[in-house]
């Protein structure tokens, strides 16, 4: 109770000190400029917040853009501004697609966006393909980005989806680009010995075969084995674009996972 009251009066300190009356509305930190917060504020409706704003979303994720503009949080932000925050986002977050809306007896097209991963949201289903060995990641490598306060936890107890969907990993790590699945503040850098992960269906710490700083130094009592450690020296003279590969939390094998729950590949990133 004390923690709503705590998190209302923040809304209403941010109402009033936001700048230019639409900032308040949007998520994200002061610091950040205009386009990060519509941004933040975009990629948490399409992944965790659809129904709050009251958005009808599809199974695959899409919200009518229309809609989604007519949001309180979006309510000053226009679909030119909207097209081009995805034209520019390098990490390839969004989709825009222009087609007939299906619930709807009217053939005219509408525009429809969606968050391409991250979603909270169980009833989203992605256009997601299953993995069924090392040979299906054509780099051969997943790797996962984290900060060091949740290295602590995570070296102990694993990886864990959380309140996502998924476990993202990046099949690689680029020497300049930007990677779909990792953070750009990642610090820490968790390589994944991933026939073992596939095999077991989950990922506890004796699946990390190798755990790096963001600088690319081993980090101490990981050294991981032979074959991930030659992949991974190679990638870090590659600068590759890479999709994202996730891993659904399950303690069962692989064998007795149900399709949500076996390791699976993005394909639409």
């Amino acid at each position: 109770m004390e923690q709503e009251r705590q998190r209302q009066k923040k809304d209403r300190k941010q109402a009033k000190t936001g700048s230019g009356g639409t900032s308040a509305k949007l998520r994200g930190l002061p610091k950040d400029s205009h386009e990060t917060r519509i941004s933040k504020t975009v990629s948490w409706i399409l992944r965790h917040g659809s129904q709050a704003e009251g958005l009808a979303m599809r199974p695959d994720g899409y919200v009518c853009v229309d809609e989604l503009l007519k949001s309180p949080k979006m309510r000053e932000v226009d679909f030119a501004t909207l097209q081009e925050l995805v034209k520019k986002d390098n990490k390839n977050r969004f989709n825009l697609l222009f087609e007939p809306d299906k619930n709807s007896s009217s053939t005219k097209e509408v525009w429809w966006i969606r968050a391409n991963q991250g979603h909270s949201m169980k009833s989203v289903v992605l256009d997601l393909q299953p993995i069924g060995s090392l040979a299906d990641i054509p780099t051969g490598i997943a790797v996962h980005g984290t900060t060091r306060k949740a290295w602590e936890i995570i070296r102990d107890q694993g990886i864990s989806k959380m309140s996502r969907n998924h476990i993202h990993l990046a099949q690689g790590v680029a020497g300049s680009g930007v990677i779909s699945g990792m953070r750009s503040s990642s610090q820490v850098l968790i390589f994944i010995d991933v026939q073992k992960a596939i095999d077991a269906g989950f990922l506890s710490p004796q699946f990390f075969a190798r755990v790096e700083t963001a600088d690319r130094k081993p980090l101490l009592g990981w050294e991981g084995t032979q074959d991930v450690q030659k992949a991974a020296a190679v990638m870090k003279d590659v600068d590759t674009t890479v999709e994202t590969t996730v891993v659904s939390e399950s303690a069962k094998p692989l064998s007795e996972c149900s399709e949500e729950e076996i390791v699976e590949k993005k394909t639409d990133v």
